[in-house]
């Protein structure tokens, strides 16, 4: 594997850590707000932030690489509302999407074929991240300060275990 492209998965590992700890933090606030179906739906996304990481991570040492971890940022632990966060985590999901896009742009410069069909599955993720988001973050615009709204919704989210979306 080259230098370049291990490096950038390496980077990508602590990408999707970072992603982890956000959504971790954001089902703390969810907690602390009553908002029990929320923090589920986050703590399942800190589940599967956690096993890309991880996929990446397996990726590299099959490769006959060097996993590389570096510090993790420390997330955000305030927000003005459910809508702020979701808007947050779509926004997050969009730069996520662009940090792989870029290394799959590397892959196809450097002809590495195998790490670019590797990529092809956290491309189709990043679809399902996105839309995800993005709707949770209209429900919530739509629903504006309709509380029996935010308890239906709390309760659809509940019902999320980690890999559903």
């Amino acid at each position: 594997m080259l230098a370049s492209i291990e490096q950038n998965l390496n980077e990508q590992i602590n990408v999707e850590f970072y992603s982890a700890y956000l959504y971790l933090a954001m089902g703390s606030y969810f907690e602390s707000e009553g908002l029990r179906g929320f923090a589920n739906w986050m703590r399942s996304q800190f589940e599967e932030e956690v096993a890309h990481a991880m996929k990446l991570y397996h990726y590299i040492v099959d490769r006959g690489g060097t996993v590389t971890l570096t510090a993790i940022a420390a997330p955000p632990t305030k927000w003005e509302s459910p809508v702020s966060i979701f808007l947050q985590a779509y926004e997050h999901e969009k730069e996520v999407t662009q940090s792989i896009n870029k290394i799959v742009d590397l892959t196809i410069k450097e002809s590495d074929h195998a790490t670019h069909h590797f990529l092809q599955w956290f491309i189709g993720e990043q679809i399902e991240e996105e839309s995800s988001a993005n709707t949770i973050y209209q429900q919530l615009v739509l629903s504006g300060t309709d509380k029996a709204a935010l308890f239906f919704l709390d309760r659809e989210l509940g019902q999320r275990t980690a890999g559903q979306t």
